[in-house]
């Protein structure tokens, strides 16, 4: 569905996703959802929360993920 959202767990990326690379991932995966590439002024504020949601999901899932036995966020 997304194609231009790009894995961020290793070995996919190099090093630790950062928050920025995770802020990309779910504004891109908001706008794909959405068809919004930016909402109008009376959309931004749910469009935002679902970003910051989505962004959050993203770095609980990497958090928990373990990949050869290390956590996919560099804290195993």
């Amino acid at each position: 569905m997304c194609r231009s959202i790009k894995t961020l767990r290793p070995p996919a990326l190099p090093g630790e996703a950062t928050d920025e690379d995770i802020h990309a991932a779910a504004l891109q995966y908001v706008r794909k959802v959405s068809g919004f590439r930016a909402p109008a002024a009376h959309n931004r504020e749910a469009f935002d929360r679902a970003v910051d949601a989505v962004a959050r999901a993203t770095a609980d899932l990497l958090g928990g993920l373990e990949v050869r036995g290390r956590s996919a966020r560099g804290a195993g």
